[in-house]
C-alpha cells in the first residue's frame, strides 16, 4: 500500500507539471504574433492536455485523487512568466521562455522516473518524457 501511495504521489507531481504547462503555453500564445509559432504552441499545449488526461485517469485506476489545482506554486508561475514577458515582447524571447519551461519540466519528469515507480508508472511517465523532448525539439526549431 505504501508503494501505490507513494506512485500516486509521484503522478501527481508529474501531473502538476503538465497543468502548469497548459497553463504557461496559454500565456505564451497570446503573447506571440507569429502564427508558425503559435500554432507550434497549441500543438505542444495540446500534448500536455492529452499527458493531463493519460495521467488523471491511470492515478484513478490506481485508487488515487488526481490533483488537479494548481494552487500557490501555479498562480505563482503564472504572475512570474507574465512579468518576465511584459507587455509587448519579441517572440524569440518568448520562445526561450518556453524552451526553458519545457525543460524544467523535463528536468522534473526525469526526477520522477529516478523515484519508486511500478514498470506500468515508469511506462507512462517515460511517454510523457519522450513527448516533452520531442516537444523541447519543436520549440528549439523555431529559433
Amino acid at each position: 500500500m505504501e508503494k501505490k501511495s507513494e506512485t500516486i504521489k509521484s503522478l501527481n507531481q508529474l501531473l502538476q507539471g503538465e497543468y502548469m504547462g497548459v497553463d504557461v503555453f496559454n500565456i505564451f500564445i497570446s503573447k506571440v504574433e507569429n502564427e508558425n509559432v503559435k500554432s507550434t504552441f497549441r500543438e505542444i499545449q495540446g500534448h500536455h492536455r492529452e499527458n493531463i488526461e493519460t495521467l488523471a485517469n491511470y492515478i484513478q485506476d490506481l485508487g488515487g485523487k488526481p490533483d488537479e489545482n494548481l494552487g500557490l506554486k501555479g498562480t505563482m508561475a503564472d504572475m512570474k512568466i507574465n512579468m518576465e514577458l511584459g507587455s509587448n515582447p519579441q517572440d524569440t524571447y518568448v520562445i526561450n521562455k518556453a524552451i526553458e519551461g519545457e525543460t524544467q519540466g523535463i528536468n522534473m519528469a526525469e526526477k520522477v522516473l529516478r523515484g519508486n515507480l511500478d514498470n506500468h508508472s515508469r511506462d507512462l511517465a517515460g511517454e510523457i518524457l519522450h513527448q516533452d523532448r520531442k516537444s523541447l525539439d519543436k520549440l528549439k526549431r523555431l529559433m
